[in-house]
């Protein structure tokens, strides 16, 4: 099975930059975006042969995520439900019949780190959210979860230490969360691999300078790590300040 998750950073602008390009070239079984900006009935393209699944923010033009299948899914639900969290079209879980796929765009913690007390308090949530579905069946979880984890993940550690997506904090919840039972699939395959990132500033061609961060994300339940086949990270695919990132596992 390949799975595909991709941050467009607005689905409607990134269909203008070839996004109907890759999607049909890559033929995921399951394609999760987040950061869609827009609500379904805005969309005026349809994918011929896939169930479609989105969550949108309450704001316009803000947030949400989607998640479009070849597999029809047993059941989807909706955020975390926690009612302070549910209002910003993050999280949109998936059941199939061996795991549950939980696509998530992960609040940023903002310029000045306005938002961190929040991002804490998600965290320690959305990581429970996790555990609880982890009970019943194997979880994937993937999408932009704004945190590069070790100084490998990112181009300049040093002088982003205090930034938003590199706090100590975030990176201490991310090891939390890795050592709760999940694997960061990439690093499963590439521990050691320098330069690999899935955003990149747009000020100061950081992306022609491959001066990035990795903040796009599969983790998976250890239990599945046998079933693992291949991760890649697809730095190529333009369209957004993201780039899309792969999963292929057999979970058949």
């Amino acid at each position: 099975m390949k799975l595909i998750s991709w941050n467009v950073n607005g689905l409607r602008a990134c269909m203008n930059k070839g996004f109907m390009d890759f999607f049909n070239a890559i033929n995921a079984d399951i394609f999760c975006i987040q950061e869609s900006k827009m609500q379904k009935e805005q969309a005026t393209f349809d994918f011929k042969g896939y169930e479609e699944f989105w969550n949108s923010a309450e704001k316009k033009g803000y947030s949400g995520v989607a998640i479009f299948s070849k597999i029809k899914p047993l059941n989807v639900a909706y955020d975390m439900g926690i009612e302070h969290h549910d209002k910003e079209g993050r999280i949109i879980t998936a059941e199939f019949q061996n795991f549950y796929l939980v696509n998530v765009y992960t609040p940023n913690s903002k310029r000045e780190l306005e938002r961190l007390d929040y991002r804490m308090q998600w965290e320690d949530d959305f990581r429970s959210f996790l555990k609880n579905l982890e009970q019943s069946k194997p979880v994937i979880i993937c999408g932009d979860l704004n945190v590069a984890h070790k100084e490998i993940d990112l181009k300049n550690p040093k002088t982003n230490r205090r930034n938003a997506g590199f706090t100590d904090e975030e990176r201490e919840k991310m090891s939390l969360l890795l050592d709760s039972g999940f694997t960061d699939t990439f690093r499963y395959f590439y521990p050691n691999l320098e330069g690999a990132y899935s955003w990149w500033s747009y000020m100061g061609k950081a992306r022609a300078n491959n001066t990035g961060w990795r903040i796009d994300y599969f983790l998976c339940s250890k239990n599945l790590d046998c079933k693992l086949l291949g991760a890649k990270i697809h730095p190529e695919i333009m369209g957004s300040d993201h780039c899309p990132v792969e999963l292929e596992i057999n979970v058949s």
